[in-house]
């Protein structure tokens, strides 16, 4: 998922991973977390243990009720808003959007370019800051780039792919959308060190955001996964592309099902053990299946579809992980300022967490169900 280019208001409530279980046990393991006293291999097991409840839940017992289940889900987003806001909030949320924290924290946990969605590693040998650029290559392949187009960054987070874009391909004008100003002023700063002058950024939320500029290219990294009318969506997009322009989409998904990110088992607390529903999405989001945008070409149509294996993904958090456990000691001040000292070590041990998770969730099954999903559109 490409939580650098979110334009969804995904509340980090983290705190509703760990919601205390009825199970007397399973609220001792809470109280351990909060206090930093669970073990990184008990944390994993919990978390492969909801992975199967979530495998068990999404599998169906014949070929014709999965797709049955999958066309229902269809129709259903088509029903829908094109993003979800939850206004509700509870006083154990933290006090800012999950992006809001300082971008100094990201800064200690990311590459480079501050890429918060999956990096290509060609090889062992392969650091976090050479994956970040490769998949950002791989993307602008992928996208048939050449220089002198205009581009549309939908949820541009940091700016990796626009200031990417913008400094190999001179020509090209390059426009971002993100709803956080903080990560417009960073874009905006790390283009005044650069000295590029072909990229503007704008603060809006893409579900109502309306313009009458059209662009040769439109990326979406990672933004899919935060809305739901994907027919309302991609009928927008399509709007903003030149009649020959391409809309190239990147997305976490699901080999055979899709599903919303929410809990899927109400008495089952380990089911609502989803990092992506609770922590970044806040119920309003989807997991794709790898087809799932296929149903949805009344305005676009696919040129190409490809894979890209989840255990790029699962490195990529593997070496967030190693980065954040290496600057603690500078992380601490962050997560105490943003969280408050009574829970910055709670709040700490959830980031931990989630990134543990990101690698427990790609790795399980050998990658071979949950992965990256990149689609090539052409504008009808």
């Amino acid at each position: 998922m490409r939580m650098s280019g979110a334009n969804s208001n995904a509340t980090m409530s983290m705190n509703g991973i760990f919601e205390a279980p009825r199970d007397a046990t399973m609220r001792m393991m809470l109280n351990l977390l909060n206090r930093n006293l669970l073990p990184d291999a008990l944390i994993r097991r919990l978390i492969r243990r909801f992975l199967a409840g979530r495998l068990r839940h999404g599998y169906e017992l014949s070929s014709q009720l999965q797709l049955s289940q999958l066309l229902q889900f269809v129709r259903s987003l088509k029903e829908m808003p094109i993003t979800l806001r939850n206004s509700t909030t509870t006083t154990d949320q933290p006090k800012s959007d999950t992006y809001e924290l300082p971008t100094s924290f990201f800064k200690l946990v990311l590459g480079n370019s501050l890429k918060f969605s999956c990096c290509y590693f060609p090889d062992k040998l392969t650091t976090l800051d050479d994956a970040e650029k490769a998949m950002l290559e791989l993307y602008c392949e992928r996208a048939e780039i050449k220089d002198g187009q205009t581009i549309l960054d939908i949820g541009c987070g940091w700016g990796s792919l626009c200031l990417y874009i913008a400094q190999k391909y001179n020509n090209c004008m390059i426009t971002g959308i993100t709803d956080l100003i903080s990560q417009k002023e960073y874009i905006d700063e790390q283009c005044r060190d650069l000295q590029l002058r072909n990229v503007d950024i704008i603060v809006a939320d893409v579900g109502t955001f309306e313009m009458e500029a059209s662009y040769d290219r439109i990326f979406s990294i990672g933004t899919f996964e935060h809305m739901k009318n994907y027919k309302a969506l991609l009928k927008k997009i399509s709007e903003w592309m030149k009649q020959d322009g391409l809309l190239f989409v990147d997305h976490i998904c699901h080999k055979t099902f899709a599903y919303p990110l929410e809990a899927v088992v109400e008495d089952d607390w380990i089911s609502k053990y989803d990092w992506l529903s609770t922590e970044f999405f806040n119920g309003g989001g989807v997991m794709p299946s790898v087809n799932l945008l296929l149903y949805f070409q009344d305005d676009v149509s696919v040129v190409n579809h490809w894979l890209v294996h989840a255990k790029h993904f699962e490195r990529t958090g593997e070496e967030w992980l190693k980065k954040m456990d290496q600057n603690m000691s500078s992380i601490k001040p962050l997560t105490e300022s943003t969280y408050g000292k009574d829970s910055a070590v709670k709040w700490t041990v959830y980031w931990r967490t989630f990134l543990i998770h990101t690698v427990e969730f790609f790795k399980y099954n050998n990658g071979e169900e949950w992965m990256v999903s990149h689609l090539l559109f052409k504008k009808k």
